[in-house]
C-alpha cells in the first residue's frame, strides 16, 4: 500500500511539473514572441538562423528551471496550506469512526491560509461536540432504562417466590399477587412511555389538528383522578373560563393535563389543595395546575423535565421520570410554552401556554 501510495505521489508530480512546463512555455514563448518582434521593428535588426536558435535553447532550459521551480513551490505549497489540515480531518474523522468523540481539531492562523478550512474545522468540531452529546445521552438513557426495569423485576421475583410458599395464607397470596401485578403494571407503563417520547422525539407523531373546548377537557382530565383525591381527601380548587376553544392534538395535549395532574396528587399529603386554572387571551390559553406540596428547590426545577430525572426518590416507585419528559416534548411540538414555580415545603405550579389557533 506504501508502494502503492509513493508512485501514486511521483505521478502526480509528474503530473504537475508539466502542466506548469505547458503553462510556463506558452507565456515565456507568447512574450518572448512578442517582444522580439517589437525590438526588431524599432530597431531595425534583422535576426539569422544561429541568433534564433541560441535564444531558443536558453529560453527552452528557461522554461524547464521555471517549471522545476513553481513545481517544488506549488508541491511545498500544498503539503503545507492543504496536504497538511486534510490528514488532520482526515485523522480526526478516524477517531470518530473508532468511536472517539472527544476528538477537536484546532483551527488555523497561518497567515496567508485558506478560511476554507477553518469553517470546515468548526463544523468537523460542532458535529463532534453533538455526537459526544448524543452518545452521552444514549449511555444514559439505557442506565437509566436497565436501573427502572431492575427495580420492578426485582418486587416480581421476590413476590413471585413468596407465592410459590405451600403455607401461604388467602390474605398473603392476594397481597403477593398485588405486589406481581403492580410490579408488571409499572414496567408496563414505563415501556409505553419510551416508546411515546421516542415516536415524538423522531416526529414519528403528527399532531391531529381539531378544535375542541379546552376547559372541557381539563374536566375530563381532572376526573380521572376523583378516587385520588377523595382518598387522599385532597381539596380540589378550580377557576376554568368557560368557551375557550383551541386548534391542537386533543389526544397528545390530554398526556399533558393527565401527567400534570399525576404529579400533583403525587406530591400532595393528605388534606391539601391540587387548583386548576384556565385563563385565556386572544392568542393563547394559559392553564396553572398548582398543588400544596413538598415543593423543590431551584436545582430540582431546573432539572425536571429530564429523561428519568426524579427529585424524591422515595415516590419513585410511584413513577418512572418520563411523564415531565413527555410533557415538555408535547408543549414544544405544539409550538407552546410551559414553566414551573416551586418552594420547598409551600408546594409548585406548573404554567401551560398554549396557541389558540
Amino acid at each position: 500500500m506504501k508502494k502503492y501510495d509513493r508512485i501514486k505521489s511521483v505521478l502526480k508530480w509528474i503530473n504537475n511539473y508539466f502542466t506548469f512546463f505547458l503553462l510556463v512555455a506558452f507565456v515565456i514563448t507568447c512574450c518572448t514572441m512578442l517582444f522580439v518582434s517589437i525590438l526588431t521593428e524599432t530597431l531595425g535588426i534583422t535576426l539569422n538562423a544561429e541568433n534564433i536558435s541560441a535564444a531558443a535553447k536558453v529560453t527552452f532550459w528557461n522554461v524547464v528551471l521555471l517549471s522545476f521551480l513553481f513545481t517544488v513551490i506549488d508541491t511545498v505549497r500544498r503539503k503545507i496550506m492543504v496536504d497538511r489540515p486534510v490528514k488532520q480531518i482526515t485523522d480526526a474523522a478516524e477517531k470518530i469512526v473508532q468511536g472517539d468523540f472527544s476528538v477537536r481539531i484546532p483551527s488555523r492562523n497561518q497567515i496567508g491560509s485558506d478560511d476554507t478550512f477553518n469553517r470546515i474545522i468548526d463544523c468537523f468540531n460542532k458535529m463532534a461536540e453533538e455526537l459526544s452529546s448524543v452518545e452521552t445521552l444514549r449511555t444514559d438513557f439505557i442506565a437509566n432504562v436497565s436501573h427502572e426495569m431492575k427495580t420492578p423485576l426485582s418486587v416480581m421475583q421476590n413476590y413471585g417466590t413468596l407465592l410459590q410458599s405451600k403455607d401461604l395464607s388467602e390474605e398473603k397470596r392476594i397481597e403477593y399477587a398485588k405486589g406481581v401485578t403492580d410490579g408488571s403494571r409499572r414496567m408496563a407503563e414505563m415501556m409505553t412511555n419510551i416508546l411515546k417520547l421516542n415516536r415524538l422525539e423522531n416526529q414519528q407523531i403528527y399532531p391531529k389538528v381539531t378544535e375542541f373546548d379546552l376547559g372541557e377537557q381539563l374536566c375530563e382530565c381532572l376526573l380521572q383522578f376523583e378516587s385520588v383525591w377523595e382518598k387522599s381527601s385532597i381539596e380540589i380548587d378550580t377557576d376554568i373560563a368557560e368557551n375557550v376553544k383551541i386548534k391542537a392534538d386533543e389526544e397528545l395535549l390530554s398526556l399533558v393535563w393527565n401527567n400534570l395532574f399525576s404529579n400533583a396528587f403525587k406530591f400532595t399529603e393528605e388534606g391539601g389543595t391540587v387548583s386548576v386554572k384556565l385563563t385565556a387571551t386572544d392568542n393563547h390559553a394559559v392553564v396553572t395546575v398548582s398543588d400544596t406540596g413538598c415543593g423543590m428547590s431551584a436545582e430540582v426545577g431546573s432539572r425536571i423535565f429530564e429523561k428519568f430525572y426524579q427529585a424524591d426518590t422515595s415516590r419513585s416507585v410511584q413513577g418512572n421520570g418520563l411523564g415531565l419528559a413527555l410533557v415538555k416534548r408535547v408543549v414544544d411540538i405544539m409550538h407552546g410554552e410551559i414553566g414551573v414555580e416551586s418552594s420547598v415545603g409551600v408546594g409548585t405550579t406548573f404554567t401551560v401556554r398554549i396557541r389558540r389557533s
